[in-house]
């Protein structure tokens, strides 16, 4: 990992197109602001652990769901 100090104004590039910007500094909150193309996904690291964990509970049934579908399907297949 490379670890950087920039002040206010200051900035570092990544590759020929990505600009980050140390726009304020307040106690222990920076802001920053990012300029990146479009194509470039630019996301907070704490919303994408979400959604994978939110992607992770929905692909991972109960066991209740499980058992349910099981079931609805030997009922299904016993009316044949």
């Amino acid at each position: 990992m490379l670890v950087l100090s920039r002040r206010v104004g200051e900035s570092v590039v990544i590759g020929d197109d990505v600009t980050i910007t140390v726009l304020e500094v307040r106690g222990d909150v920076v802001r920053i602001g990012i300029d990146a193309p479009r194509s470039v996904a630019v996301n907070r690291a704490e919303l994408l652990q979400e959604l994978e964990e939110s992607n992770r509970t929905a692909a991972s049934p109960s066991e209740e769901t499980v058992a349910s579908l099981t079931q609805a399907l030997k009922d299904r297949s016993s009316e044949d």
